[in-house]
């Protein structure tokens, strides 16, 4: 991509919120019972989800959870109490895959966690997000094939563009790149154990940097205990966050559909990729 494309200046800065479910999927994926101090995801459907619920409900702003087809056979009221709510639900893989996938495993996974999803919601799914950030042009055209009109996975751009994976007219998705270390939750309270005060700085810091530049924002939380965004301090952190992006001028949230969308009947602000 050699000309970098800005937002126009009517859309100062577009933000969208990502909830990660990852509830007992994560372990359960791993081959580990999601039972004493492995039941870190069970707090998702049972604390972490109602409380995000309640607080961005409360701050009327829209928000896209990811959620792994196993949590959704798990907690399918849940998963509804989110759509009721009126926020997006999106795939997030099945088991949150950590593995290497053959096309073949992969495809069957991919719809499987789809069915899953519309059979609950009664209407169809819009994105997803890799559960473990792998991807291939597989993945694009099965996205594609079944409706998804953008993915949330990659890293490598400050702003979203179309994802090419293939030579035909329709082999393109919409990508919105999201940065899972410094605008994600889980490398601060996984790794390092930063105080929430900290996080909150840093997150500050990166919105101020692209407010004044790109313009694009992807925040990312997991409702997990342990080292996700939904106990009690975490969350009133992360509403502390999105009461100071409103305080900006000119500062829209979106869900990840409705920026997706947004973006799709917008085309002249978008660059091209190519999977390789």
């Amino acid at each position: 991509m050699e000309t970098r494309t800005k937002l126009p200046p009517d859309l100062r800065c577009a933000v969208t919120l990502g909830v990660d479910f990852d509830g007992p999927s994560h372990e359960v994926g791993r081959g580990i019972a999601p039972l004493g101090t492995h039941s870190w995801g069970r707090y998702s459907a049972r604390c972490g989800i109602p409380r995000h619920i309640e607080m961005l409900t409360r701050q009327g702003v829209p928000c896209t959870f990811f959620v792994p087809g196993y949590d959704a056979e798990c907690h399918p009221e849940t998963v509804r109490a989110i759509d009721a709510a009126g926020f997006e639900v999106a795939a997030h893989g099945y088991l949150h895959e950590a593995w290497d996938l053959g096309a073949e495993e992969e495809t069957q996974l991919l719809r499987k966690t789809d069915t899953i999803l519309r059979d609950l919601l009664g209407k169809p799914v819009q994105g997803w997000r890799s559960p473990s950030g792998r991807k291939t042009a597989n993945t694009m055209r099965v996205l594609k094939a079944m409706g998804y009109i953008y993915d949330s996975s990659d890293k490598d751009y400050d702003l979203p563009y179309r994802l090419r994976f293939g030579a035909g007219a329709g082999d393109c998705i919409l990508e919105l790149p999201n940065n899972t270390y410094s605008l994600d939750d889980f490398p601060f309270y996984k790794f390092s154990f930063t105080p929430p005060s900290e996080v909150l700085a840093q997150w500050k810091s990166e919105f101020d940097a692209i407010y004044a530049s790109d313009r694009f924002m992807v925040l990312t939380v997991h409702p997990r205990s342990g080292w996700g965004s939904g106990t009690p301090a975490r969350t009133a952190i992360l509403e502390e966050m999105i009461g100071y992006m409103k305080g900006h001028e000119g500062v829209r949230f979106f869900s990840s559909a409705g920026f997706a969308r947004w973006c799709i009947d917008n085309p002249q602000h978008l660059e091209e990729a190519q999977v390789p």
